[in-house]
C-alpha cells in the first residue's frame, strides 16, 4: 500500500515539474527576442567598455610608442603569449641602452586575462574591441604590435 502512495506522489511531482517547464516556456514565447543576428547586423554591434578583443600598441603621429622594452608584460603572461625582443643601441653619451626591436603577440594562445595591460608601468599596450579573429592558419595569429622604425616617445614629445 505504501508503494502505491509513493508511485502516485511521483506521478504528481512529475506533472507539477512538467507544468512548471511549460509555464516558463510560455512566458519566454511572448517575450521580446534578444538574439542578435551577427553577420547581418555587423555594423550595429554594441561595444562594451571592459571587452578584451585584441592587444594593440598605440603609436602617435611621429611613429613613437611608450614601450620601454622592460619585459614585465611578457614575464606576467601565464602562457608566454607576448615576446619582447630587444636590441642594444648606444646613445650620445656612449652608454648602451636596450630598446624595443620586435613586440610579438600570439593571439592564438592568449587567454585574455589582462595581466599584461595591468602590469605595464608605461601603459604601452591596451585592449581593442576587435573580436573577429577567424583565420585559416595559426601562423597568422602571431602579430607584431610595434610599427616599422618606431621608437620610444622622448620626454619633450609626451
Amino acid at each position: 500500500m505504501k508503494e502505491i502512495f509513493i508511485y502516485i506522489k511521483d506521478i504528481f511531482a512529475g506533472i507539477f515539474g512538467l507544468g512548471q517547464g511549460m509555464y516558463i516556456s510560455m512566458l519566454n514565447m511572448f517575450r521580446k527576442k534578444i538574439t542578435e543576428q551577427y553577420p547581418e547586423n555587423r555594423g550595429k554591434k554594441q561595444n562594451f567598455e571592459n571587452f578584451r578583443g585584441m592587444l594593440r600598441m598605440p603609436h602617435n603621429e611621429n611613429n613613437e610608442h611608450r614601450c620601454t622594452a622592460c619585459g614585465i608584460c611578457a614575464m606576467n603572461c601565464p602562457n608566454e603569449t607576448i615576446r619582447v625582443i630587444t636590441k642594444k643601441e648606444t646613445d650620445e653619451s656612449g652608454k648602451e641602452k636596450r630598446i624595443l626591436d620586435i613586440y610579438e603577440y600570439n593571439l592564438g594562445s592568449c587567454i585574455f586575462c589582462a595581466l599584461c595591460t595591468t602590469s605595464c608601468p608605461q601603459s604601452a599596450i591596451e585592449w581593442t574591441n576587435d573580436f573577429e579573429h577567424a583565420l585559416f592558419t595559426k601562423e597568422k595569429l602571431t602579430i607584431k604590435l610595434n610599427q616599422e622604425n618606431s621608437k620610444l616617445i622622448t620626454k619633450n614629445n609626451s
